[in-house]
């Protein structure tokens, strides 16, 4: 029999469906319905539209390959019976009674066998995750987390852990060997390094503790800044599990790293600083020793997909055009549906930027018309998409059709239709996620494993080999750099803070402002850059805050001041600053008040590392900032020469082509360090000409 849809035809084989429904029947509906189901399955895609395929037509790559998938039950609430979705806020949440299966191939007929449960013998009541393979296609990793103890308390309940199954051997490990270690966080989201490090997603903060102890506070893991869960940042280890090492600091959630071919790791980062409508998680980019943070990609592109839902940047993976895929989707989804989208952050900043800042379109939907949120989403969901990385364009996708329910009683679960939805009289009936293969070139998806009632088929990755990427070896510093990083201090350099998104926002032209002949030191606008940090909250059993405790707003929770910098006449700022720390900039007039926006994200260092930019940013403008190869050029090149001084400044403090005033003194000086007063003095105005005034000394 053929089923025709708008937007393509569907050619499904009297056997096929018998054969694929027959899996189904207890889903509660018919193989008539089914059959409509599945001719309103076709969806455009940039290569066309999806059609069914034989499943008894093998694909040899596929035979060839095992698929590891999670297998969990969909939880319902007791009072109201409603689906209980999840909240990327929350990334420990638990949902007892997931598994881990192997299957042979992909192929619907290929076995398929549990290899988790051994750990855990008896009912099922553990969790897993985050499922990420080997390069040489031999061995998962994932998060799992054992059952809930009976009538323990919360912080004597197990934690999530980082598990190894190796297909070759059939054996099953817990990477940290340590009960007490292993015990110390929650750790999720692992992915392999290319020298076997693992790096991983976890709440063991260990620097960020170990600075607490520093300062005379007690160890505690600080909550992410709703205050809620403890912040799952960045930590890289040994695949044995030793040698833990935190390489990232936000305060709030790093999740879902990803080892790129050239060897840095691109993770989801939630930029909730300013907790302001526009947080959200955005993607970025850090090597594996820390070094090198940036921003990625996603900071003003958050309504890219539906102008009434938000949407977040996760779960980032490579595919064969150079790309990055991600899932976009809600903080909070009660169907697990996401939109898998195709980004070129090579050549984009934003969704509608390019690097340059020109207009363009960075993102391709692997599928169209999905709709997001608490919407009916007419083609189904995708809860999840693996690439093959073999060439094909192929994907393993998990995938529940659309399906309704009278909104008034439970009643039958019938087929979507646009009429249905339209009239209001329906709601959607609980999703049924199976595994599907997505053909792009050939504009197909078939199935692999048959939806069940009540379970939920996710995150499925072919077990297949792939190259390893570059190998980006340890940071190592000289000189200056070296001497601070021994200190553990790194380094902020600033081109000139009067650099506004690309535009010279000084009184007289940044060069001429530079000059006391020109405008007098006591006039310079710009007098001070100070830097804060933020006070780690603890939960309420290490102490319980008052809301009164954040003053007269909670909007930038609690911070401390480390130290204050003068700006050189120029903009210019080179200063050590505390690594590992995260840290947040103001600049200040010669009163010691802060001019311009807040500086809403989370910077760092490593120690020895110098973090450099041209200017300044007005968090409103979607100039492209943050990144190094994005934005505008800088409008500041330093000195003209070598050899001279900046003109009517002191000789002594002589320039090199390129400097600027900052780099200079530090050149010959030594970088400035913090001061814990705005105090400024004006060492720059030449001592020996009389015609000009310096500055008078302030605080």
């Amino acid at each position: 029999m053929d089923f025709q849809a708008k937007q393509g035809s569907l050619v499904v084989t009297k056997h096929y469906e018998n054969k694929m429904f027959s899996c189904v029947s207890g889903l509660r509906y018919h193989l008539a319905v089914l059959g409509r189901v599945f001719a309103l399955l076709p969806v455009a895609l940039a290569a066309g539209c999806l059609q069914s395929g034989d499943s008894q037509s093998r694909d040899p790559v596929v035979v060839e390959n095992p698929v590891v998938f999670v297998k969990r039950p969909l939880l319902f609430d007791e009072d109201n019976g409603a689906l209980i979705g999840d909240n990327l806020a929350e990334p420990a949440e638990f949902r007892p009674g997931a598994r881990l299966f192997l299957k042979d191939r992909a192929s619907p007929d290929a076995p398929s066998r549990d290899i988790t449960s051994s750990a855990f013998p008896g009912p099922l009541g553990y969790d897993v995750k985050d499922l990420t393979v080997s390069y040489d296609g031999t061995r998962v990793l994932f998060a799992m987390r054992a059952p809930e103890i009976e009538d323990a308390d919360e912080d004597e309940q197990p934690t999530w852990n980082i598990w190894e199954y190796d297909v070759s051997s059939g054996t099953l490990r817990r990477v940290i060997e340590s009960n007490v270690t292993a015990e110390a966080g929650q750790d999720i989201a692992p992915a392999y390094l290319p020298d076997d490090r693992i790096v991983f997603s976890s709440t063991r903060q260990r620097v960020s503790r170990a600075i607490l102890l520093d300062e005379g506070k007690p160890q505690y893991p600080a909550l992410d800044e709703e205050r809620e869960v403890p912040a799952f940042v960045l930590h890289v280890m040994d695949a044995d599990g030793d040698n833990i090492e935190q390489i990232t600091f936000n305060q709030s959630h790093d999740l879902d790293p990803l080892v790129t071919d050239e060897g840095a790791i691109v993770f989801s980062r939630w930029d909730n600083a300013g907790q302001t409508q526009g947080n959200g998680f955005n993607l970025y980019k850090v090597n594996p020793d820390g070094t090198g943070l940036s921003y990625l990609y996603g900071r003003h592109s958050h309504g890219s997909v539906s102008d009434d839902v938000n949407i977040e940047y996760l779960r980032p993976q490579a595919t064969d055009s150079g790309r990055l895929l991600a899932q976009l989707r809600p903080t909070e989804t009660n169907n697990f549906g996401a939109v898998p989208v195709e980004i070129d952050v090579e050549r984009y900043v934003e969704a509608g930027i390019r690097v340059d800042g020109n207009p363009g379109s960075a993102q391709t939907p692997l599928v169209s018309g999905l709709s997001l949120g608490n919407e009916i989403s007419l083609r189904g969901n995708y809860s999840s998409v693996s690439p093959f990385l073999d060439g094909t364009r192929r994907y393993l996708v998990s995938w529940s059709p659309c399906r309704l329910r009278l909104a008034t009683g439970n009643g039958d679960i019938l087929n979507c239709t646009q009429e249905r939805i339209a009239s209001g009289a329906y709601r959607a009936a609980a999703p049924v996620y199976g595994l599907w293969l997505l053909d792009m070139a050939s504009g197909t998806q078939r199935p692999i494993q048959s939806p069940e009632e009540g379970q939920q088929f996710d995150e499925a990755v072919l077990m297949t080999e792939r190259s390893l990427p570059t190998f980006i070896p340890e940071s190592q510093f000289s000189g200056d750099a070296a001497t601070l990083a021994e200190d553990g201090l790194g380094i902020l350099q600033i081109q000139s803070v009067y650099d506004i998104d690309g535009v010279d926002t000084s009184p007289a032209g940044i060069r001429q402002t530079a000059d006391p002949a020109i405008v007098s030191p006591d006039n310079l606008p710009r007098r001070f850059l100070r830097l804060e940090k933020p006070v780690s909250i603890p939960d309420e059993e290490v102490r319980d805050f008052d809301n009164t405790a954040f003053g007269r707003s909670q909007a930038q929770s609690m911070r401390e001041i480390l130290g204050y910098v003068p700006v050189e006449p120029d903009g210019s700022v080179r200063v050590a600053v505390p690594a590992n720390v995260a840290f947040a900039i103001s600049v200040l007039d010669d009163e010691g008040r802060r001019i311009g926006p807040r500086h809403q994200n989370w910077l760092n260092v490593r120690p020895g590392e110098t973090l450099a930019c041209s200017g300044c940013h007005n968090p409103g403008s979607a100039v492209p900032h943050g990144r190094p190869d994005a934005g505008p050029a800088p409008v500041y090149a330093g000195a003209p020469t070598t050899g001279l001084e900046f003109p009517n400044t002191d000789p002594a403090l002589f320039a090199d082509m390129g400097e600027t005033m900052a780099e200079t003194w530090a050149r010959i000086n030594g970088t400035r360090r913090l001061g814990p007063d705005a105090v400024y003095v004006d060492q720059w105005t030449d001592p020996d000409d009389a015609s000009l005034t310096p500055a008078q000394p302030s605080r």
